[in-house]
């Protein structure tokens, strides 16, 4: 049976959590700032329909992660059954009086966010849109003296241009020193401590994701090879030609379906599909999308089309798992 979003008075699809009940604290970072101690997004999440009014902007946990809890809620005190990692990704459908900022607020990310998943022009909103709240992973990072966006794209392994777009800066215009921005997708190396067994320079928000579940998942494309291996969120690239078949990886409903071009985050043309278990799967670049919100799926359906849309050199498919391990980050 499939899981249906639920649809709750503040039009926002709730997506369950099936890990177990996690409770975290809040604490201010300090310390002096380097690439061991930088702090690092996670994405949003809600899985309680109706929680309790609160909120606030990006919180520090533990001195490190940056933790964005999505729905109205806001405060760690109001997700009792949260993930582990946040991982959801949610639809909001903005109403009468809605601002950019009070949205924000409500899920717990930041404006920049909503407006760089879907590509809003002038931070400008309308009564009966939908919003995709995207999860960003990423640094928070303070500029210091000499910092370029070539610099930090390359020591943080990020894109540029996507650094450019989500802070909202001018191509051209030197960084300002004590500045604090974003670097989507930045990676940042981890120490080993302890344990002989953790690598050197694996970022936590890749590749974990939650548990390993076996067979569940199948090989989302006709054919196609695996060109790259996890990045972005516990993502992977299959190398295929313009136009092969995605496939459902597994059974569930489609909770977005966009096409039509776009940013979109860099996943230009892309699908999420919300699973019985409580994940999620996410199909990016395709050049054509066959399938509409609310749509369920059987695995293997043809849902789409392997495109170069977005963030693409080359036509390929990006396929992310939200909730659990990605099964192919070493092929099939």
């Amino acid at each position: 049976m499939f899981l249906t979003p639920l649809l709750v008075s503040a039009s926002i699809f709730s997506i369950p959590a099936f890990l177990s009940s996690l409770t975290k604290e809040t604490e201010a970072a300090g310390g002096k700032q380097n690439s061991q101690t930088l702090s690092v997004l996670a994405p949003a999440r809600n899985i309680d329909p109706t929680p309790s009014v609160g909120g606030g902007d990006i919180t520090l946990v533990q001195g490190q992660a940056l933790l964005a809890e999505e729905g109205p809620s806001g405060t760690l005190s109001d997700i009792e059954n949260a993930p582990p990692e946040a991982t959801a990704i949610s639809v909001y459908t903005v109403h009468k009086g809605d601002s950019l900022a009070g949205i924000a607020k409500m899920f717990n990310v930041t404006p920049n966010t909503i407006v760089w998943a879907n590509d809003l022009k002038a931070g400008t909103i309308k009564e009966g849109v939908e919003l995709v709240i995207l999860p960003i992973a990423g640094v928070r990072y303070t500029v210091a003296k000499g910092d370029t966006l070539a610099s930090l794209a390359k020591k943080y392994k990020a894109d540029a241009q996507e650094i450019v777009q989500y802070n909202n800066l001018e191509d051209g215009i030197p960084l300002a020193v004590g500045t604090t921005i974003i670097i989507p997708d930045g990676e940042v190396a981890v120490p080993v401590v302890a344990k002989p067994s953790v690598k050197v320079g694996v970022n936590l928000y890749k590749g974990g994701s939650g548990p390993d579940l076996g067979g569940y998942y199948a090989w989302p494309v006709n054919g196609g090879v695996l060109t790259q291996g996890l990045h972005g969120y516990n993502g992977i690239d299959i190398g295929a030609p313009t136009g092969t078949g995605i496939l459902a990886a597994a059974a569930g409903t489609v909770i977005i379906a966009k096409s039509g071009g776009g940013w979109n985050g860099g996943y230009g043309n892309y699908i999420v599909i919300q699973h019985s278990n409580g994940t999620q799967t996410l199909y990016g670049h395709a050049s054509k999308v066959y399938v509409s919100p609310g749509q369920q799926v059987p695995q293997g359906a043809t849902i789409g089309a392997v495109g170069r849309t977005g963030k693409a050199t080359g036509p390929h498919l990006h396929f992310e798992v939200r909730g659990a391990t990605n099964p192919f980050a070493t092929g099939r």
